[in-house]
């Protein structure tokens, strides 16, 4: 009898030390002043936790970038191309100094060309004009100035010369002007569409096709061609 009482409480120990340590979840630290209960996590919930701790944090999302057709319009008045760079636009700054580049040579060649037959022009017109002898430089080879003081004809081809390329630098401030006001329309405009969805699905399909003969007409055999965008 005795044995199995010995038994039964050896039982009943062995219980209480598998049952005690897992369902003991809270321990109490005594302080100064205070107390506080430290929670030991289990397995599983540290488990978690450091799997938790492992992954990478999510990255702010960066600002979507969005110009403004006001900002763009002013600073391609203040400098040519600063709107195309302010829309991120860089390819088309070879083509904005390119084409003042064009018409600043276009407007000094004129020019120049211009100054020399109008001070020819003054000189032979004047009444010293064997003092005033920068139209010499426009006669041929060899040729007598005497002999083209009262020519007409010379004193209109340089007239007309004069004219032409006065003409022609007129003409190309004027297009410079132009290509100035055409970089700003640009610039505002690449800040107005610069979100605007174009869809990549373009595609032509070519079927063929069969009309129908009618009483007016016969069966026809054609293609058709359509466009998807």
């Amino acid at each position: 009898m005795i044995q199995y009482v010995v038994r039964f409480c050896v039982g009943i120990g062995l219980l209480l030390l598998t049952w005690l340590p897992g369902h003991c979840f809270a321990q109490t630290v005594r302080t100064d002043s205070t107390e506080a209960q430290v929670v030991v996590p289990d397995s599983a919930v540290a488990a978690v936790l450091a799997s938790a701790d492992s992954l990478p944090l999510p990255l702010p999302e960066l600002p979507v970038f969005k110009p403004d057709p006001t900002k763009a319009v002013l600073y391609s008045a203040i400098f040519p191309g600063l709107g195309q760079i302010y829309n991120r636009k860089y390819w088309k700054l070879p083509l904005v100094y390119g084409a003042f580049m064009g018409c600043a040579y276009a407007i000094t060649w004129n020019n120049r060309n211009y100054q020399d037959y109008l001070e020819a022009y003054k000189g032979i017109m004047s009444e010293k004009p064997l003092e005033n002898n920068s139209w010499i430089d426009f006669l041929p080879a060899n040729a007598n100035p005497d002999d083209y003081l009262n020519d007409a004809n010379f004193k209109d081809q340089l007239k007309r010369s004069k004219d032409y390329y006065r003409r022609y630098r007129d003409l190309s401030v004027i297009i410079t002007v132009g290509v100035y006001f055409i970089t700003m329309i640009d610039a505002y405009v690449d800040a107005q569409l610069f979100d605007f969805d174009i869809s990549p699905d373009l595609s032509l399909r070519v079927e063929p096709v069969m009309t129908q003969p009618t009483s007016y007409s016969s069966r026809t055999y054609g293609l058709n061609c359509s466009i998807k965008f």
